[in-house]
């Protein structure tokens, strides 16, 4: 991924708007902040000098990194994933942002130089819009999270990580809370106008469905599959494989919210496999009537864990596969198992959220990304996981999340006049019975054993 694209679009993303605006008769003299959902984890390094990136930027599903995550786990102490659990609230993975710093520092001759000449500035894509919109090299506390480096504790860069990984502190970016003015921008049609909201997108998504209290639960269905469960101001720190991630902090003054995050390399990308290198549909659209045409996957298990298994296994080694296919097995069945792949992976997801906080039961989940137009996707969902899905009838919830993050920021309303409103939903129902759906979810386990370790054999 280019970084200067990712540049050059967001500007022309901001003449296009404003020209609509125009259009519709609305100055900008009406805009009075602007937010940033962006995605996470996603590295980025620069020349503080020039402003030019350095290399291509590593987004969040790269995998290049899984050696440098094997070597980093053997230095520990304990020889676990997990030594850094307690303080960063994640394992050490190749999803986040140290190992890919640490990668680009090992083996980019134009990283180690400007490293050495202290030239060198990191950023996830936020801090990279930020600097180039505003000149302000800062992130908010919610893409700090996921950097691996966040003291979760203290909401400051952690020294003894930096030390660990071999990244020098002086290329991070200032930590700012989710609702404050970072920067104005120096040029073009939004010149003045303040950055007043960041949020990573799966937490600008949190705040778009309004899970604004413990136990709101939202699922986004993107490349991958991301739900957060809001855990309020106390960082627990999971045991069943979830991530502990700041929700949200609006205001430098005001508490942190913190969530319990499955992440799900299993998303929409499965329905982009199916299409792009099996040949079965030919748009995304085609999926729902393909699949409504069995109705039964007939016994098929798809676990199409391209680049590992994320929440709750991270398992790096696992790999792709299908299981129970027999004479009778079509391109249908396969793609209706693709479908409940996903929601299975939610099911498991949300079996993780509930054994952690205990004394919470989720009731119901809401959703929304790319895979939720289709019905009956919605539909499995309800009758996997056992709870109320709802879908908002807002497409872009990201994108609302992080207007409310900006105009929370630059002081246009408070969090409890946004909270008080409740987006229209549709809502699907499970009928499903609650001994099938544990004796297909224990299937769905089988299933991923077999896929489990597939990488790490072939060597």
């Amino acid at each position: 991924m280019d970084p200067i694209e990712i540049i050059e679009t967001v500007k022309e993303c901001i003449v296009q708007v404003v020209d609509k605006l125009e259009q519709l008769g609305i100055s900008i003299d009406e805009i009075k902040s602007v937010g940033i959902a962006n995605q996470r984890e996603t590295t980025i390094v620069w020349d503080s000098k020039t402003g030019e990136p350095l290399h291509n930027a590593i987004v969040w599903l790269d995998s290049r990194t899984s050696d440098l995550a094997e070597q980093s786990i053997a230095r520990t102490k304990s020889r676990s994933k997990d030594e850094f659990k307690q303080k960063t609230g994640l394992p050490i993975h190749p999803y986040f942002s140290a190992l890919k710093i640490k990668w680009l520092m090992e083996n980019v001759d134009a990283v180690k130089k400007a490293s050495q000449e202290g030239r060198l500035m990191f950023g996830t894509v936020d801090t990279w819009l930020i600097w180039k919109l505003t000149g302000e090299h800062a992130t908010d506390v919610s893409n700090a999270s996921r950097t691996l480096l966040l003291d979760l504790w203290k909401r400051k860069w952690s020294c003894q990580l930096c030390e660990f990984f071999g990244i020098p502190p002086e290329i991070l970016p200032q930590i700012r809370s989710s609702a404050e003015v970072f920067g104005h921008f120096f040029d073009g049609p939004l010149q003045g106008i303040p950055i007043a909201g960041c949020l990573g997108d799966q937490q600008a998504a949190m705040v778009g469905h309004n899970c604004l209290k413990r136990g709101d639960t939202k699922n986004t269905y993107g490349t991958g599959t991301f739900m957060l469960c809001n855990i309020g101001s106390n960082p627990t720190i999971s045991k069943n494989g979830l991530l502990t991630t700041v929700g949200f902090q609006f205001g430098p003054n005001s508490p942190v919210v913190f969530a319990l995050e499955g992440s799900g390399s299993i998303g929409g990308n499965v329905v982009r496999f199916l299409r792009d290198n099996f040949n079965f549909i030919k748009s995304a659209k085609e999926m729902e009537p393909i699949c409504r045409s069995v109705g039964t996957t007939e016994g098929v298990f798809f676990v199409p864990c391209f680049t590992g298994l994320y929440t709750p296994y991270w398992d790096p080694t696992a790999r792709g596969t299908i299981l129970g296919m027999t004479q009778v097995t079509t391109k249908a069945h396969i793609c209706l198992a693709a479908l409940r792949a996903v929601a299975y992976q939610s099911a498991e997801m949300i079996e993780a959220v509930e054994q952690d906080l205990g004394d919470t039961k989720i009731t119901t989940i809401k959703v929304d990304g790319g895979m939720t137009a289709n019905v009956l996707f919605n539909e499995i969902q309800a009758e996997i996981i056992g709870k109320v899905i709802k879908t908002p009838k807002i497409t872009e919830i990201s994108g609302w999340g992080a207007a409310v993050a900006g105009g929370i920021g630059a002081q246009q309303f408070s969090l409890d006049a946004f909270s008080s409103r409740e987006a229209p939903a549709v809502t699907y129902m499970p009928h499903s019975d609650e001994h099938r759906r544990s004796a297909d979810l224990q299937r769905w386990k089988e299933a991923v054993k077999r896929a489990r370790g597939w990488a790490e054999s072939a060597k």
